[in-house]
């Protein structure tokens, strides 16, 4: 039973995979055997996070690619193609927040700067699901034993959070489309392809680090203290926390699971503040 969960001979390609999450998953990967290909706007995080994997014993190679731009995604598909041959586990790390996109005690829904709002839309929703299933998701299908996508979502589409309205806008599209897509695939493919996500918790990223921690003093903010207040277990999540549902859904492990959104949150969502 054991082996359910090893990835060997696979290949993952972990768009963001030079972030703070997606470089700890891309490493997850390669812990569980898998081949990967980390993608990242930044070539130089993302060779970092390359060599990492290779050290694992696992061969893995660095891509430059915007993942907003369709052009950039099937390049980068036909270069991993001929690289490793096929795709089997699509991982879409790629998200974040604005600080014009995010509201304050200056700044409310009435003066919110609406450029700064899409972007964090497209970001999220357009490059961080959409695009990458379209291109890379293809590839998948076309795949003689099929694959798994994993798309990332936030708790932020389970239930809203203050002040991000862009971003909580898109990770809900990121949840509804996860779901619409399980569908579609198991409707044409059988299940040959499963489309899950992971809705992490609270962890500290470049992306939400001026919003939970003082710039000066490092110590949490009001927002960073209320977070874990809220959190059962009293604390921010290690990224290396992920790669247990990760590796799961990438796996034999969860070969009739299709069309859901795993909270990787220390309680969060199950904790109504009383």
């Amino acid at each position: 039973m054991m082996n359910i969960f090893d990835l060997s001979g696979k290949t993952a390609v972990v768009l963001g995979g030079g972030g703070v999450l997606g470089r700890e998953m891309s490493k997850g990967l390669a812990q569980f055997g898998s081949n990967v290909c980390v993608c990242s706007l930044n070539l130089s995080k993302a060779s970092a996070a390359a060599e990492e994997c290779t050290r694992l014993g696992v061969k893995s190679r660095a891509y430059s690619v915007d993942a907003s731009d369709k052009r950039m995604l099937e390049e980068a598909a036909s270069q991993i193609i001929k690289d490793f041959g096929s795709i089997d586990i699509l991982v879409n790390a790629v998200g974040g927040n604005d600080k014009n996109a995010t509201t304050n005690d200056d700044i409310d829904i009435f003066s919110l700067d609406e450029q700064a709002v899409q972007k964090v839309i497209n970001l999220n929703f357009m490059a961080g699901a959409f695009l990458p299933c379209k291109i890379l998701g293809k590839l998948i299908a076309n795949n003689p034993t099929g694959g798994a996508i994993i798309n990332i979502s936030s708790m932020s589409a389970i239930c809203p959070l203050t002040r991000v309205p862009a971003y909580s806008a898109a990770k809900a599209a990121v949840d509804n489309f996860t779901k619409w897509l399980a569908v579609d695939m198991a409707k044409k493919y059988g299940e040959k392809v499963r489309v899950n996500a992971i809705a992490p918790g609270f962890f500290l990223t470049e992306q939400n680090r001026f919003l939970l921690t003082d710039e000066k003093t490092g110590q949490l903010t009001l927002r960073g203290r209320t977070i874990i207040e809220h959190t059962p277990m009293g604390r921010f999540g290690n990224p290396q926390e992920l790669i247990g549902a990760l590796v799961w859904l990438a796996s034999d492990a969860s070969r009739f699971v299709t069309g859901t959104v795993i909270p990787v949150d220390g309680g969060f969502s199950a904790f109504s503040g009383v």
